[in-house]
């Protein structure tokens, strides 16, 4: 499926947020349908090449795919970090800047925004790396959103919530109605056994619609730039993503 891109900012209560939006080419084939969205949220270094040939190739596969600026409030709009100390060290701090709350808003900002997409089947997703993993979890909440995945997400486990006390992702689990899938490195040192296992107890406890996925891998296997990158990893990774939702969203 051919796809094409666009760009859009917008307001949100923290600020101008630019968006990238990927969707399903207007063509003979797609003429007259309409398509459920995904929000796909980013690791702190914003959209980055590899997140953009995630994004593509989910559009590809008949999904409308929001990607937001998720620190756009701390940084010109355009801002990408690099993968190197410089760009993890302003992503970090970034993070632990911005609010739940903050993201929370740049989430409703987005599903309002889906909704006036002519093109748009009613239907919305989210999906995230790294802390767009733990994003995409605290998206889930929200009711509009119907299926979650989330790769390796960071910071559930830990309770790194600037704007309270405690972990309040972690405490709002049993808000989740939607199909959730988590999806983990067994070698990530970012999320270790005890904090998955936490995670998963919690699941559990809240009778969330879930299912579990711990593989051999490292942290941002699916990153295709650089050296923790796994290749066979990544395709199952896409492919149990998207069969979540295909499943759920059409």
């Amino acid at each position: 499926m051919l796809i094409q891109n666009h760009q859009v900012d917008l307001n949100t209560p923290t600020g101008i947020m630019r968006c990238y939006l990927y969707h399903p080419k207007d063509t003979a084939e797609t003429a007259g349908k309409k398509f459920p969205a995904i929000i796909l949220y980013s690791e702190i270094f914003q959209q980055t090449s590899p997140i953009r040939r995630s994004a593509q190739i989910m559009a590809g596969h008949g999904f409308i795919v929001i990607v937001p600026e998720v620190f756009h409030e701390l940084n010109p709009i355009g801002t990408v970090l690099g993968y190197d100390d410089a760009g993890r060290d302003k992503g970090n701090a970034d993070k632990v800047a911005k609010t739940l709350e903050a993201h929370d808003t740049d989430t409703q900002a987005m599903i309002d925004y889906a909704q006036t997409l002519p093109y748009y089947s009613g239907k919305i997703g989210a999906m995230g790396f790294c802390l767009g993993g733990g994003l995409a979890y605290r998206a889930a909440i929200h009711p509009a959103i119907s299926a979650t995945s989330c790769f390796y997400a960071t910071d559930i486990h830990s309770g790194l919530t600037p704007s309270k006390p405690g972990n309040e992702s972690l405490t709002r689990t049993s808000e989740i109605k939607g199909e959730l899938q988590m999806i983990w490195g067994k070698q990530d040192p970012h999320i270790p056994p005890e904090g998955r296992a936490k995670v998963y107890a919690n699941l559990v406890a809240c009778n969330v619609n879930f299912t579990w996925h711990e593989v051999n891998g490292v942290h941002a296997f699916m990153r295709d730039e650089g050296d923790r990158y796994d290749a066979e990893l990544q395709l199952w990774g896409y492919q149990t993503a998207l069969g979540m939702f295909k499943r759920v969203l059409y």
